[in-house]
């Protein structure tokens, strides 16, 4: 018998069709991840930021609200657009949503003590998937340290 014509033992079978099934579910898992980094990207640079960076009448209202006026909204908002841009950039991706997830820490707070509460979910809701985004990435700050202590 030539080696083409070997028979094939089971266990060599099922590794073999376990292999592509395998490599199917981790590049569905990379598209899942980029996808929500898209997502929470636009979120954070385009519905959360611009409103403060154009200082739209409820961003503005809201801010009197919590006696912080225009310059917090202004510094907030460039933060967050700051930070979207930031998921996006492959050495920063890892340090981006944690920095976005404390963001959303003294959103919740503000939220529960100038608003009593009022929309204190969103901040919530947003922490989970940042916290995923971040220990999916946490080896992208290896990278950056790395970047940042390099010397000439």
């Amino acid at each position: 018998m030539s080696e083409t014509t070997a028979p094939v033992s089971a266990a060599a079978s099922a590794s073999a069709t376990r292999a592509p099934a395998a490599a199917g579910r981790a590049r569905a898992g990379r598209v899942a991840l980029r996808t929500l980094t898209v997502l929470l990207a636009l979120f954070f640079g385009v519905a959360s930021a611009t409103p403060k960076l154009i200082a739209h009448p409820s961003a503005v209202e809201a801010f009197d609200t919590i006696g912080w006026g225009s310059a917090a909204m202004y510094i907030i908002g460039a933060l967050e657009l700051a930070g979207g841009i930031a998921l996006l950039v492959p050495v920063l991706s890892g340090i981006a949503p944690v920095a976005l997830g404390a963001l959303m820490v003294g959103a919740f707070v503000v939220q529960m003590t100038s608003f009593d509460g009022e929309n204190a979910a969103t901040p919530l809701i947003l922490i989970v998937p940042l916290a995923l985004l971040a220990w999916t990435r946490r080896d992208r700050n290896a990278d950056l340290v790395r970047l940042v202590t390099r010397r000439g």
